[in-house]
This record gives structure tokens, C-alpha cells and sequence, in this order.
């Protein structure tokens, strides 16, 4: 029987697509001739005609130039420039439709990564939001000017260097999308110089501006290439006479050339050094720099999964890894024995002991260092962890953590996970000593293709 050769699709190529499901990235895949095909901006569902415009050795990309035959979960898009910004990738898909989706998209990475029987899995349903929108508590916006030398504030458009303006950013905070437009307005009356990267000349780069959703604090930094900040006291009168919720403007330095938002000097032009957010009975401090969750609502229910998950009965000891500046440790730490964290940023390990400090916790232990290395010195002194949590960036657990885990056996591990493909991944290698109780999606990011889950794993019998 002779192999049947497949047709290359070449660029330009246009084409009939059926969209079967949505990709990773919240894109539709649909295959020609045998060729997987990503289109941003199509449904599962949908009959489109596609244009290709990238043709990779094991996928082709396409753009759509027809829809034949629209999904019945097609909605208008909320933002005018959410299809150019690349922040969300899912306005045109109704919201309920979007909680299905990112479970399917779970249940994809799980078939194509693990060899567990996905169908027979506990996957629960996404837990969404009531008000999917305005729920980013914090806003980091690229300044430029426009070909009239107006100043702009938004982010880069995909795959390109153009800066897109945004200027009310449908899932933004109102007060932080207020905070932007205030500056942007006042940078361009002052006639403040605005950095340029290709000629490294100007002043302010990046507006960041950060609310406590529960306090209604807001804290304003800006970023900088030089110390020097023309017109600071103007700025400031300005800020304050126009949002009087402003509790802390801070003015931070990044002169270097590179990617990164944040340099490493910050200094307080006004009030404050940090603002107040509360989770659940939690308080917490917030400066310029500390990493905290962008969803707070969704983040209260997020931490009450691992709650579940983790079945504390008040003698436990826990280890929470990658522990930030110990949220999740210390929303367990009225039902645990002991708590111990560790993370690598020293800054987050000192916020964590001041955390635990300010809400009478002494039953938690906090220490800079990497998880796979710090625990298995504690378990050769003989302390033991009964639960392990782990909340690992996009990247999954370091192979040595695994390792770790599989030689500590803890009873239990729970898994925080904000990407699909490196938790199968991760499941699959821990899979040879625990098994998946059950896979709780969570919706912390409305509108975009990222989805969280809580994953409780129990030691094989």
C-alpha cells in the first residue's frame, strides 16, 4: 500500500477550515490535509476561510478572511483593541463558553501528556466569576508618543513593536485604568520627556499603578531612566489633586536596556511606601515591587480549593514551596501543626516572617533557598512534611523537586498550577507514586486563554 504524501500548505495559501478546539494560547485549531492549523480568533465550531501566514515544520499559523459559519458562542468584543493588544485572547467567546473551554483545554493536556485514563479523571467544572470584568488590580503600561508627539500608554501589539494605546483596558480596575489616564494626561501637559528605545533618550518609560481592591488604596509608580524627574512636585500636586484614593507614588529606576519593567532603586516621592490589600482575614502590605496575586477576588477562592485540597486537621506539617510572600502558607496556618516556606527571592522570605509576624502566627518557618534543596536538609534532620504545596511559575517543578517529592512521599501533595501542559507533564512523572484525586479548575484570568487548577494528589497505598 503506498504511503499517502502530504500536500505542503504554503504561505499565502487560502483555505476551508473546520475548527475542532481551542489551542493553549486560546487560538482555534482546524487541520488541512492532515497539517494542524492555529487561527487566532476562531471557535470551536466555526467553518472559516484562512489566510496562512506562517508555515512551521510541524504546524501551519493562519488569519481568518471569512467566517462561513459563525459559533453560536460568538459574542462582541467588549474592547476596541483587545484583538491588536494581545492582553486577552478570548472577548469574542461568551464567558460560560470560556469556562468549558479551559477545562477542555486541562483535559487536552492531560491526554497529550500523561498516560492516566482522562476520561475516567475527577476534571470539575471552572470556577468563573460573577463580574468577569475590571478585576486586574494592577496595570504596567509601556509610554511612547504617537506620530503628533501625543504621549500614549498601553502595551506592544503581538508580535510586533508598535505600542497600542489603551486607554480604558475592559479588565482593568477602574481605578487603575483612572490611574493611567491621569498620568498619561499630566506627562503630556508637563511636556515630561518620554524614553525612547531605540535612541535611549527621555525620561519615563513605564506607568504602573497598582489598587488594593479591598482597602481602594492605589499606589502609583513610575519608571524611570534616570534619577532625575523634571517638574517631580508638579507631577505629584497633579496626581493628588485629581485622585485623591493615590496613597503612595513611587518613582523607580530602570536605566539599563533590557525587557525588564523594574530597575533596582525605588525611592517615595509621596505618602506611603506600600498600600493595604486584604484576602479573606489576611492583610497584607504592598510595595512597589512585591509580587501578589492580579485577581484578589478569584484568588480567595483559589486558596480555598487548596484549603480543601490540602484537609488540614490542626497537627500537620506543611511545606509550602516557590511560597512568594507566604499567602497560601498562611492561609493554611490556622489548620496546620507547623508551616514552612521557601523561595528564592530573599525580599519575599523577610515579607513572609513580617506576614506571619502581623497575624500572631508562630507556628511557620521561613527560608531563602530553592525547595529541592532546602527540604531534603530538613528531612535529614528528621522533619517530615505530611502535605506538600506547590504554586510553580509557567515552567512546572524543577526535576530535582520532583525527585525530592517522590523521595520525601508526603501523604499528600497539592499541585497550584497556572499552566496545563507543564502540569501533565509533572503529574505524569509524580504519577509513580501519587494518584490524582480530582483536577479543580479556577478562572483567574477572564478573557485570556490562561487557566489555573488545583490538582490533589494522594500517596499510593
Amino acid at each position: 500500500m503506498q504511503k499517502q504524501e502530504i500536500v505542503k500548505i504554503t504561505p499565502g495559501q487560502t483555505f476551508p477550515l473546520t475548527i475542532k478546539r481551542l489551542g493553549i494560547n486560546g487560538e482555534g485549531v482546524g487541520y488541512f490535509k492532515r497539517q494542524v492549523v492555529f487561527v487566532p480568533g476562531a471557535l470551536p465550531g466555526e467553518e472559516v476561510v484562512v489566510e496562512a501566514t506562517a508555515i512551521n515544520p510541524k504546524f501551519a499559523e493562519a488569519k481568518i478572511k471569512k467566517i462561513r459559519k459563525p459559533s453560536e458562542h460568538r459574542v462582541q468584543p467588549l474592547c476596541p483593541v483587545y484583538d491588536q493588544c494581545g492582553g486577552c485572547q478570548l472577548q469574542h467567546l461568551a464567558y460560560d463558553r470560556q469556562l468549558k473551554e479551559k477545562r477542555d483545554i486541562i483535559i487536552q493536556s492531560m491526554e497529550r501528556h500523561t498516560k492516566l485514563p482522562v476520561a475516567e479523571l475527577d476534571i470539575r467544572d471552572t470556577i468563573g466569576m460573577e463580574d468577569p470584568w475590571g478585576y486586574r488590580n494592577k496595570s504596567q503600561f509601556q509610554v511612547g508618543l504617537n506620530d503628533r508627539g501625543k504621549v500614549l500608554a498601553g502595551l506592544y501589539g503581538i508580535n510586533s513593536h508598535k505600542l497600542i494605546d489603551i486607554q480604558q483596558c475592559a479588565v482593568q480596575h477602574p481605578l487603575t485604568n483612572k490611574a493611567t489616564e491621569t498620568v498619561k494626561k499630566i506627562l503630556n501637559d508637563l511636556q515630561i520627556p518620554i524614553y525612547n528605545e531605540k535612541t535611549r533618550k527621555g525620561i519615563v518609560r513605564t506607568i504602573v499603578s497598582r489598587v488594593g481592591v479591598q482597602s481602594g488604596e492605589l499606589q502609583i509608580v513610575l519608571i524611570t531612566a534616570q534619577v532625575e524627574l523634571p517638574k517631580k512636585d508638579y507631577i505629584i500636586e497633579r496626581i493628588l489633586d485629581a485622585i485623591p484614593e493615590v496613597k503612595s507614588i513611587m518613582q523607580n529606576i530602570n536605566g539599563a536596556k533590557t525587557s525588564l519593567i523594574f530597575g533596582e532603586e525605588t525611592v517615595s516621592l509621596e505618602g506611603e511606601e506600600f498600600i493595604q490589600e486584604t484576602l479573606g482575614d489576611l492583610s497584607f502590605e504592598l510595595s512597589a515591587r512585591t509580587f501578589f496575586q492580579l485577581n484578589p477576588v478569584q484568588t480567595v477562592k483559589l486558596y480555598d480549593e487548596v484549603k480543601k485540597a490540602a484537609a488540614l486537621t490542626g497537627t500537620e506539617k506543611v511545606v509550602d514551596a516557590y511560597c512568594g510572600v507566604g499567602t497560601i502558607g498562611l492561609w493554611l496556618a490556622d489548620k496546620a501543626g507547623e508551616v514552612r516556606g521557601m523561595d528564592i527571592i530573599p525580599e519575599s522570605i523577610e515579607d513572609a516572617k513580617k506576614n506571619a509576624k502581623r497575624h500572631g502566627f508562630n507556628n511557620t518557618k521561613y527560608v531563602p533557598g530553592k525547595a529541592e534543596e532546602v527540604l531534603p536538609k530538613w528531612t535529614k534532620k528528621g522533619w517530615k512534611p505530611d502535605v506538600i504545596v506547590v504554586d510553580p511559575p509557567r515552567t512546572g517543578l524543577d526535576q530535582q523537586l520532583l525527585n525530592t517529592i517522590l523521595q520525601v512521599e508526603p501523604k499528600k501533595v497539592v499541585y497550584v498550577s497556572c499552566n496545563p501542559s507543564t502540569l501533565a507533564k509533572d503529574i505524569q512523572v509524580l504519577g509513580a507514586k501519587f494518584k490524582v484525586e480530582y483536577i479543580q479548575p479556577v478562572d483567574m484570568f477572564p478573557h485570556t486563554a490562561q487557566i489555573e487548577s488545583v490538582v490533589k494528589l494522594v500517596l499510593k497505598k
